[in-house]
């Protein structure tokens, strides 16, 4: 390089001259251009390097507590929300977050669902724990915090762990922002101004440092989800009962085409699906208000007839609070429905009070009982139909009868995929696995065999399923034995509970192999469990500690399950 171009790279005083190149240098036309190419760059990044840091944002702590994922997607959507209030928000489960350095957090917020009988999400379990604890520390004023609680006011206990943890939070001393947000199946109108609210009120608003938007987020916004549905299509609809069996379980296939990459799925992650009300309960609520399906009434997606927002948009089934308050109804029947309101109590309203008393029609979450490897551009469901009576009239279950029943081969259905970060295959192939899955609990251990067979894991598979009545019952029964055959399932324990005078589960046939199973715990093995939460995944749970207390001769068994929790070795999928 000559003189004059060492001359051309030294520094000069004048940072707005940095690096220019005189008119009168003594270059070709060619070394000239690629010099300015040159030094056009190297004063980007001169510049760059010189330029001051954006001033860091507040410190605030997002925490949250899922089952189904929706706290954990709106968890993140604070964060991002609070770059552009000024503040930089540090996401975590309320199970990952430090419960001893709670105090020293100046500002929290927590998104938190319920589960179960009033109970935490099973990442929260162990904070919640924690928090009500009679020894828990006070906590001071200094700690800034709001609660935005998800639930189902259909259920007695409505919202129950997000309003503990708000009530909890000050009677330990803490500064409440807000009243804690009861948010019900519908959130997102009500979150979306609770999230405005909170950086509204003095101690956020008084904290908040240099706005930031983040321009280029890690996570990006899907483009299909729960309010943009993937208009998908029906491809198969299969019954997997026998004919002497006392229910019917559906296996629905729906391809996935035109979704491309927006519509992956991994094994674990559940499918929402929008569904339609029954026509016929249609008719029959309409006819039960006096009314004819025509009236004109306003709703949140404009004025429409009555009949067409009942079959497409409205709960027609769920009573709450707010459904008789508006209706002027005292109290519904025990346990009744939106009809039965109806028919007992002959409430006086028109249209348009009919339709401001329902909830909005809600999507169903499933778990996908599929491997997108074993079956491409495809997603598969296990459906159990579910039919009852009450007062003396047969009842039946939205989504699962339309699906099963209504829903014919070719018909569009209008799909989203919602990730589960916290139920999902171990990516470790050589790990051994255990699954617990009675009833339509199999289906994701479908997708999880199926998922495993394609990557040829050579780590062992033990199945654990069970039903009523094994000729009636047995669903997937070709599959599974197949695997069995093959190798890919190296121990199938099956609990028939209405075949022998002693009825047999799952958890019975885990504590019959209780020294078994250990081993395998002992050896690495991931115990996953899915089905019913109130009562199978319940006396699993009890099954677990006790194996865990008898063969392994701990007495602090506790710390054993926690330790299984804190590897992603022992996960739910239970509703």
């Amino acid at each position: 390089m000559n003189d004059s171009i060492l001359k051309l790279l030294a520094p000069t005083a004048d940072a707005d001259d940095l690096f220019e190149l005189p008119s009168d240098a003594p270059f070709d036309d060619a070394q000239r251009e690629w010099l300015s190419g040159l030094l056009t760059g190297i004063r980007a990044m001169a510049k760059a390097a010189s330029a001051p840091e954006d001033e860091p944002g507040t410190p605030v702590t997002v925490l949250y507590g899922s089952q189904s994922g929706n706290c954990e997607v709106l968890a993140r959507d604070l964060r991002k929300f609070s770059a552009t209030q000024g503040f930089d928000a540090t996401v975590a489960e309320l199970d990952e977050f430090e419960f001893q350095t709670l105090g020293e957090q100046a500002h929290v917020l927590i998104v938190c669902s319920t589960f179960g009988e009033g109970e935490p999400p099973d990442n929260a379990r162990r904070f919640y724990d924690a928090l009500m604890a009679d020894d828990a520390a006070p906590l001071p004023a200094t700690l800034n915090f709001a609660v935005c609680g998800l639930g189902d006011s259909s259920y007695a206990d409505f919202n129950k762990c997000a309003i503990d943890v708000h009530n909890r939070l000050v009677e330990l001393g803490a500064t409440p922002c807000r009243e804690v947000l009861e948010c019900d199946v519908a959130f997102e109108d009500d979150y979306e101004q609770w999230k405005g609210a909170v950086f509204e009120t003095a101690p956020f608003r008084e904290a908040a440092g240099a706005a930031t938007v983040v321009a280029n987020d890690d996570e990006l916004t899907p483009a299909y989800d729960k309010n943009r549905p993937f208009l998908a299509n029906v491809v198969e609809v299969r019954n997997l009962s026998g004919e002497g069996s006392a229910k019917t379980v559906n296996h629905v296939a729906i391809s996935l085409a035109g979704g491309g990459e927006d519509m992956h799925y991994d094994v674990g992650d559940a499918l929402g699906v929008w569904p339609l009300n029954c026509p016929e309960e249609v008719a029959a609520l309409l006819a039960a208000a006096g009314l004819t399906g025509g009236e004109v009434v306003q709703h949140k997606s404009g004025s429409a007839p009555v009949r067409a927002l009942l079959q497409t948009r409205l709960d027609i089934q769920t009573v709450n609070a707010k459904a008789l308050a508006t209706w002027g109804v005292d109290a519904a029947p025990d346990d009744g429905q939106v009809i039965d309101v109806l028919l007992q109590q002959s409430p006086d309203m028109d249209a348009q009070t009919l339709v401001d008393g329902l909830r909005p029609l809600q999507p169903r979450l499933y778990s996908i009982a599929s491997s997108p490897r074993a079956h491409p551009g495809e997603v598969h469901l296990t459906v159990g139909e579910v039919h009852y009576d009450l007062f003396d009239s047969a009842r039946k279950g939205v989504a699962s009868t339309w699906l099963g029943q209504r829903l014919p081969v070719g018909a569009t259905v209008g799909v989203y995929v919602q990730p589960s970060l916290h139920f999902h295959i171990t990516d470790d192939d050589t790990a051994p696995v255990i699954m617990i899955g009675p009833g339509t609990g199999i289906a994701p251990f479908r997708a999880f065999l199926e998922e495993r067979a394609e990557r040829k894991a050579t780590g062992q598979n033990w199945l654990f399923f069970g039903d009523q009545h094994e000729a009636h019952d047995f669903l997937y029964r070709d599959e599974v034995l197949a695997w069995q055959e093959s190798g890919v399932l190296d121990e199938l324990s099956l609990a028939w509970s209405r075949d022998s005078e002693t009825k047999v589960y799952v958890q019975t046939l885990m504590q019959a192999r209780g020294a078994e199973l250990f081993d395998w715990l002992e050896r690495g093995a991931v115990i996953y469990v899915c089905g019913d939460a109130s009562r199978m995944a319940s006396d699993v749970d009890t099954a677990l500690r006790s194996i865990i207390a008898q063969h392994g001769g701990l007495a602090e068994v506790e710390a054993y399950m926690d330790r299984l929790v804190d590897e992603h070795r022992y996960q739910r999928d239970v509703y």
